[in-house]
């Protein structure tokens, strides 16, 4: 009976340690300031292709259009011709032009640039929401895809321990009680199993639903074990936040609705027309010069510029909003990742080596006969359990510094400078 116990804790300590140590040699990279090249490649190629992004650039290159439609002049000339056959026979010429003596061109092209500075900030807010989505997407693939392995080798490790348990239990050697957690054990496995596989498909289809068709699962990269320590210029999270794209948006809203308000003050000074024509009446030449000027007495457009500061209130209130939720998203990101890299620091340097001599004083009490089979199978549970403890602690750690990139505006500099379009 002691040769049956000391082959199977030697089994048992096999299934156990394997997926761990494969794991674990993972997480042992070196520190690096800047992502993996092969990671940096596949999400620029998602990203690029992704039809949000695609449709955030077509409003990008339509808000220059309209720049352009806007700095353009107001009025085209206008060309008249006046026939008459009557007592006398006239016939004239003419052209007329209205003038922009308010400067509305150079004031709608404020607001058109205002706009387009908009649009410019919103596409980038659309290429780093998507970016973070995808490694939010990998992070949850690649746990998932270890937790289910993990799965599947305690569902191996209770059917191997349910079969030596029915050895014991046929010999006299266990109780029915203890046989029967036995099988419940092993039942508990096979649905932790399953449930891992199910979460793995539907971690599959997060990052699926950003990449391409063609893209296979085991063609994705994988992300690194260890992350740098925050910059020196998280000390500086005012500086950061007025760059982040939500802020440059709600700051260039602000300079657009002033744009608008300046035209609307420019749109109440009238515009002149002036019309030259020429002709002949009866063989004497005629030559006429007509200047005609709208009097803006009956509505001076004073409430649309009323409305337009209104507006301009709004949206200097908005940005400030916006500058404090960023800021205080940035504050937590960086609380949150610096608890979460500690706690992942402290795992390496004592929880693995704990997990690993817990395995082994398991095997030499149960082997002993010192531990129970029931105590001996509890605490091999809550073992397995503090492992897949530490892949969450590992996806909440990858979680938290793509939080902390996209509320510092650091994206782009840990995918690398060239990663921006």
């Amino acid at each position: 009976m002691h040769i049956c116990q000391r082959g199977r804790a030697l089994v048992l300590g096999a299934l156990l340690i394997v997926p761990w140590t494969a794991s674990a040699a993972e997480t042992t990279t070196p520190n690096a300031v800047s992502a993996d090249p092969a990671l940096i490649h596949f999400v620029q190629s998602v990203v690029d292709a992704n039809p949000r992004v695609q449709a955030a650039r077509s409003a990008l290159e339509a808000s220059g259009a309209y720049r352009d439609a806007a700095s353009r002049p107001l009025y085209n000339p206008e060309l008249s011709f006046e026939a008459e056959n009557a007592a006398d026979r006239t016939r004239a010429l003419g052209i007329s032009q209205t003038f922009d003596w308010g400067g509305k061109r150079e004031a709608r092209t404020d607001v058109a640039e205002s706009d387009r500075l908009v649009v410019e900030a919103e596409y980038l807010a659309v290429r780093w929401a998507v970016t973070v989505e995808l490694l939010d997407g990998l992070a949850q693939h690649q746990t998932d895809q270890e937790r289910t392995e993990l799965a599947r080798s305690r569902e191996a490790l209770m059917d191997r321990f349910v079969d030596l348990a029915q050895r014991r239990y046929d010999a006299g050697d266990l109780a029915q009680v203890e046989f029967d957690l036995a099988r419940l054990t092993a039942t508990d496995a096979r649905i932790q199993s399953a449930t891992a596989a199910a979460e793995l498909a539907e971690a599959r289809q997060v990052v699926r639903n950003l990449t391409p068709r063609s893209s296979a699962s085991d063609q994705w990269p994988t992300l690194p074990g260890a992350l740098p320590s925050l910059p020196e210029s998280a000390a500086n999270p005012e500086t950061l936040v007025l760059e982040l794209p939500e802020v440059q948006t709600a700051r260039r809203r602000v300079e657009s609705a002033a744009a608008l308000a300046e035209l609307r003050r420019r749109e109440q000074r009238p515009d002149p027309t002036l019309s030259v024509a020429g002709g002949d009446e009866d063989g004497e030449t005629l030559i006429g010069l007509n200047l005609s000027i709208p009097l803006y007495i009956r509505n001076n457009f004073s409430n649309e510029v009323s409305a337009a500061l209104s507006q301009r209130n709004q949206a200097e209130q908005m940005a400030d909003d916006v500058m404090r939720r960023a800021y205080a998203r940035l504050t937590s990101a960086a609380e949150r990742y610096e608890l979460s890299q500690g706690a992942w620091e402290a795992w390496q340097e004592t929880g693995k080596a704990s997990l690993a001599r817990q395995t082994e004083q398991l095997q030499r009490l149960w082997e002993a006969g010192e531990l129970s089979t029931t105590d001996y199978l509890v605490q091999l549970t809550a073992t397995l359990n503090v492992q897949e403890h530490a892949l969450d602690l590992r996806e909440t750690l990858w979680r938290a510094w793509f939080e902390w990139l996209r509320a510092s505006g650091q994206v782009d500099a840990w995918l690398g400078r060239g990663f921006e379009q």
